[in-house]
């Protein structure tokens, strides 16, 4: 399908557009195997060797060179299969051809790359080439990529012995006398190693060969929060002679170190160069037919450092070399590992599983797979874990073929059985992975609840299923009727949820509590600010949650929030939408994420300090405000304490939570003593009464309210009077509230001139912001001025009118 797009046989946004996925399609047309062919020129001489690596083919292929069969579809299998095979006596002089026959992928039969519940299936399965194919053409002797391992285990050593092993073959009938020449160097053009290393291989012998060295003074990789993330290149080449004979990849690598185990609380828990590692993640998703956009990915991962998150969690999308390399440059770290509900997950005793059942050949594919990803990670700094199992663990026979793999592949990270805690294999123990739910919306007392999903242990996939793009995006893949059917019908499947017969096909869990919480939509803009409120709180509480139990007797070790991002336009599940607009579920997720933040649990009616840096310390200064909907002050606190790196603390009650009479506004600050700076700003709309969840009616994708929370009064808060002013120089705007009222739930864009589009990547300091009565506060944003010259503000708000300003 994306070598249709690109052919133009379709257009993307009318593809996209409305149900046009399955009305316009001629799906018959994937019902046969499809075909890519490719000419080449070659002058090949007596001591050069030819050989071809597949990557990436989905799911099964037969390969043919020069109309000779090198392999079939019984042996190119599975999606992430990577074979070499040595075509060398295929290749003649002159033009060559190859020709491969992509089969049809079945989720349930093939070892491929499904989207499982995620969004409607691709119309072609996802069949065919998706990685490069490589032709590879060397001397008498070839060299493999390097792998490097390190016995570096925590910052303050003075040196770190590197040793690089590399793999070398001999492809001649004779004894071979060679030597690895090569460097380890500092990428930003600092100390250079030499290599040099010796060989002695039989005839068609393949040896791995070690070459160790000491750093001394290493620099130290770390995650993006908490320092910097220096680089070395590895470069070799192997000479037999005087003549070069091959040249290995060139490799990049990190010094840091991970290590994981399962606490007392039977949670899985990890340190990065011995610092306590609370992973705060999202699950990320490839595009619906594999295309894959550098540029965009580096975007996405930009904004996950934006929201203040850490890591993100491939669940079968295990993408392209240039994921990793992206993630290693931008601190990123990976948590990676095979899919669930489908082929990969289609052992014997798993009653609830789809796929087919393994047979021999399949565990023979997962071994070339297992083998070909691992390789393509172990050098990674980025990597922080690969689970081999998602909903359920493998079978012992399939967990040791793993295993062993990735030894073979010298995998120098932790390697969990699965992100739940149904079962384990003997070989690797328990996940200490909880994947208890929810998937649909709770409310934001939900994660404070101390059961199933709530903020302790660590959730391998859990979130309030929000994610409601804004109109400006909704006008581009909804039709009037899409539309009209969103805030009329709360009901009503839609096609751009999750896939036919899902449990997350329409809106209704989320629309009965927008209609109760918030009250009947009087449109569409006014369902869709009600569900931007909605989503902001939802993001919120739930990072916050976790965040605030860091430090807990049953402490909270990680979340993956599900998800990040949606494989095409989507209505749910996602921080941005598919355009890389941002909506109030990335600010939610903002402000619960701030290296220094302090926050509001709805459980206790309490205040907690949150640090996730490992530097921040000293005094500091929290001012509490509370409210109500006219402007009155209804309480005032300032509290002095101390903060300490990477830590939460209590450190207030609420009381005057329990007294209110109608909703209420409380704002925290928290202040840097010395300096006065604001480090975190964040504010609450509290009703009367929090939710009520019937945790003994909860399912595994959702907890039920038995009472929801009443902020129907907010419809009839006072209209406010914002002032406001933008220098796009600076990239500084600022707003005024006039009015003795709070302005309630301000957004803001920045819209280029000529176009009307919202632009995109921006990058505001904070936004669908709560201004109190009289307050003036200053919002920075940043994006490409030289991309959009002419830009003008756009802000609105729930009692807010919406007007443009144009910069000064």
């Amino acid at each position: 399908m994306g070598g249709l797009i690109q052919a133009g046989v379709y257009n993307e946004s009318k593809l996209f557009y409305s149900d046009n996925l399955i009305t316009s399609v001629d799906y018959r047309s994937f019902d046969t195997p499809w075909l890519y062919r490719e000419e080449f020129s070659l002058e090949p001489t007596d001591d050069q060797h030819y050989f071809l690596q597949t990557n990436g083919i989905s799911s099964r292929a037969d390969i043919y060179l020069n109309g000779e069969l090198v392999a079939s579809k019984d042996t190119q299998i599975g999606a992430y299969g990577g074979w070499k095979y040595d075509v060398t006596n295929h290749v003649k002089t002159g033009p060559n051809c190859l020709l491969i026959r992509a089969h049809q992928t079945n989720y349930l039969r093939d070892l491929a790359a499904g989207f499982i519940d995620w969004n409607p299936y691709p119309p072609d399965n996802g069949t065919g080439i998706w990685r490069n194919v490589e032709f590879l053409q060397t001397g008498p002797v070839s060299i493999c990529s390097p792998r490097i391992v390190t016995n570096f285990v925590h910052p303050g050593v003075k040196f770190v012995k590197v040793t690089v092993k590399v793999e070398v073959q001999n492809h001649q009938p004779e004894k071979v006398r060679g030597q690895i020449i090569g460097s380890v160097a500092e990428e930003d053009g600092g100390r250079k190693i030499p290599l040099v290393e010796p060989f002695y291989l039989d005839p068609n012998e393949k040896k791995t060969i070690s070459i160790i060295i000491d750093i001394d003074h290493p620099k130290i990789w770390w995650p993006a929060l908490w320092g910097e993330q220096p680089l070395y290149s590895v470069k070799l080449q192997v000479k037999v002679g005087d003549k070069i004979s091959d040249v290995a990849e060139e490799r990049k690598f990190g010094i840091r170190h991970v290590a994981s185990h399962v606490n007392s609380n039977d949670a899985l828990e990890f340190k990065v160069n011995g610092q306590y590692f609370l992973v705060m993640g999202a699950g990320y998703t490839s595009d619906i037919f594999l295309r894959f956009d550098a540029n965009k990915l580096e975007t996405q991962f930009q904004y996950m450092l934006d929201m203040g998150l850490n890591t993100v969690r491939l669940e079968g999308k295990l993408e392209h070399p240039e994921l990793y390399e992206i993630a290693d440059r931008m601190g990123m770290m990976i948590m990676a590992g095979w899919e669930c509900c489908n082929k990969w997950e289609g052992w014997t005793y798993n009653n609830e599983g789809f796929g087919e059942v393994w047979k021999d050949e399949d565990y023979y594919t997962a071994n070339v797979s297992m083998l070909h990803e691992a390789a393509m990670m172990q050098n990674h700094p980025s990597i922080l874990a690969f689970l081999v199992g998602s909903d359920f663990w493998p079978d012992d026979r399939a967990t040791k073929i793993y295993v062993d793999a990735m030894k073979r592949m010298d995998w120098p990270n932790p390697i969990i059985s699965s992100a739940a805690k149904r079962g384990f294999p003997k070989l690797l123990g328990p996940s200490g992975m909880k994947m208890a739910g929810p998937y649909d919306w709770v409310p934001p007392n939900y994660w404070y609840g101390g059961q199933l999903g709530a903020a302790f242990g660590f959730g391998s996939e859990l979130g309030p299923g929000v994610g409601t793009p804004e109109l400006e995006s909704l006008t581009k893949f909804l039709s009037k009727d899409d539309l009209e059917d969103l805030w009329t019908k709360p009901n009503q499947n839609l096609f751009h949820m999750s896939k036919a017969g899902s449990q997350f096909q329409n809106r209704t869990i989320y629309n009965n509590a927008l209609y109760a919480r918030y009250g009947k939509p009087k449109n569409i803009d006014d369902y869709l600010l009600k569900a931007q409120i909605m989503d902001y709180e939802a993001t919120r509480s739930e990072f916050e949650g976790f965040a605030a139990a860091k430090s807990a007797e049953n402490r909270s070790t990680g979340l993956i929030y599900w998800m990040l991002n949606g494989a095409w336009p989507s209505l749910h599940w996602q921080l941005f939408d598919y355009y890389l607009h941002k909506s109030a579920s990335y600010y939610g997720a903002r402000v619960g994420t701030r290296p220094e933040h302090v926050s509001y649990n709805y459980h206790e009616s309490s205040v907690y300090l949150i640090n996730h840096s490992l530097t921040g310390q000293g005094k500091r200064t929290i001012i509490l405000d509370l409210i109500d909907v006219n402007g009155t002050n209804l309480s005032h606190k300032e509290i002095q304490t101390d903060t300490m790196p990477n830590s939460a603390k209590r450190v207030t009650g609420v009381p005057e939570r329990n007294e209110l009479k109608d909703v209420a506004f409380m704002r925290l600050l928290l202040i840097q003593a010395d300096s006065g700076a604001i480090l975190s700003r964040n504010v609450y709309w509290l009703a009367r009464e929090d939710d009520t969840l019937d945790w003994g009616d909860s399912s595994w994708y959702h907890t039920p309210v038995s009472k929801y929370s009443d902020f129907t009064s907010l419809e009839n808060l006072s209209r406010t009077a914002i002032r406001a002013g933008f220098e796009a120089g600076t990239g500084q705007l600022w707003l005024e509230n006039e009015t003795g009222f709070p302005a309630f739930f301000v957004r803001f864009n920045l819209v280029d001139q000529s176009t009307g589009e919202i632009v995109t990547p921006v990058y505001w300091s904070d936004n669908y912001i709560t201004l109190w009565p009289k307050e003036k506060i200053e919002q920075s944003v940043s994006y490409n001025r030289t991309q959009y010259p002419n830009v003008e503000v756009k802000i609105s708000g729930y009692n807010v009118l919406s007007f443009s300003i144009l910069p000064r």
